[in-house]
C-alpha cells in the first residue's frame, strides 16, 4: 500500500489495457524469494516471470498484483493472489484485498475464511434476484463481443453486473456472499487458482462456462453460490460455442 500514488514505472504487455508497474514486478520477486527460502524444491507459475519446473508435485501460482490498471489509477479493488497447487489442484488459497485490509484464506477441506472469520457464499436462489460479476479479456476480439452480449443479457435478468476490474477480488465476494455469481472469459492460472479454492470451501460452485469441470489452466470460468449455477449455464454455454464456432 506504501507504493499507491509514488511515481513507478508504467508499461504494456499484450495491450494498451494490460498494464504493468515496477511494483508487480518487485513485489513477485519478494514473493518468489520467500517461497524458495522455504520451500526450494516446489515449482512456481508467476504472471510476471513465468515459470520455474520442478519435479514436485506442489506448485505456488502467483499474481502479484491482481487489478494492476485500478492500482495505477488509485481505484479499488487491487488484491496480491497466491495458490498452492498439489498434483494440479489447488489446496490452499490466499488472497490479500488491499487496499481494504481483507486477508481472504482458504484450505482444501478446511473452510474459507476472511480476517479469521469463517465465509459462505449467499442462499440467493434466482438470478432474479443476484448481483453478479464479470470481467473481460484485453483482447478487443470476438470473446470481448461475446462476453458484453452475456453482460447485456445477465444485466436484463439480474438485479445488476459489475466490472470491478480484479478477479481474484470478485472470486472473494462470491465466496463471501457479497455476490453470487462471476463468469469470465481469458482468465489465465494466477486469476482464478486462489479464488477457486475460496468459493468451493464457502459452500459454492464453480465450473468451465461449457458447465464441463474447471482447472487453473481453463480460459473460461463460472463461479456461483451453487443455486444460480445451472439457471447461468443458460446462458454460458451458448456463449462459449459461439466462441468455439468462431476460433
Amino acid at each position: 500500500m506504501q507504493a499507491q500514488g509514488l511515481d513507478h514505472k508504467v508499461s504494456s504487455k499484450s495491450t494498451i489495457t494490460d498494464l504493468v508497474t515496477s511494483i508487480d514486478k518487485q513485489a513477485e520477486r519478494a514473493i518468489k524469494e520467500d517461497i524458495l527460502t522455504n520451500f526450494p524444491n516446489h515449482g512456481i507459475l508467476a504472471e510476471e516471470s513465468g515459470k520455474i519446473s520442478s519435479d514436485s508435485i506442489y506448485q505456488w501460482v502467483i499474481d502479484p498484483l491482481d487489478g494492476t490498471t485500478n492500482f495505477v489509477h488509485g481505484l479499488a479493488p487491487f488484491c496480491v493472489s497466491i495458490a498452492l497447487m498439489k498434483d494440479n489442484k489447488p489446496i490452499l488459497g490466499v488472497v490479500s484485498e488491499l487496499p481494504a485490509g481483507n486477508l481472504f484464506w482458504a484450505e482444501r477441506n478446511e473452510g474459507a475464511y476472511c480476517n479469521g472469520e469463517p465465509i459462505h457464499v449467499s442462499t440467493t436462489r434466482s438470478v432474479t434476484d443476484a448481483l453478479l460479476i464479470t470481467g473481460f479479456p484485453y483482447e478487443h476480439d470476438f470473446r470481448w463481443v461475446t462476453n458484453m452480449k452475456l453482460f447485456k443479457d445477465f444485466t436484463n435478468i439480474s438485479q445488476g453486473v459489475r466490472r470491478l476490474g480484479s478477479a481474484a477480488a470478485d472470486l472473494c465476494y462470491v465466496a463471501c456472499g457479497k455476490a453470487d455469481g462471476f463468469w469470465e472469459i481469458g482468465l489465465q492460472p494466477w486469476d482464478s487458482a486462489a479464488g477457486v479454492l475460496l468459493i468451493m470451501e464457502a459452500g459454492g460452485k464453480v465450473s468451465c462456462m461449457a458447465g464441463k469441470p474447471f482447472t487453473i489452466h481453463d480460459q473460461h470460468l463460472l463461479a456461483t453460490n451453487g443455486y444460480l449455477h445451472k439457471e447461468m449455464l443458460g446462458k454460458t454455454v451458448p456463449a462459449i460455442i459461439s466462441i468455439s464456432d468462431q476460433s
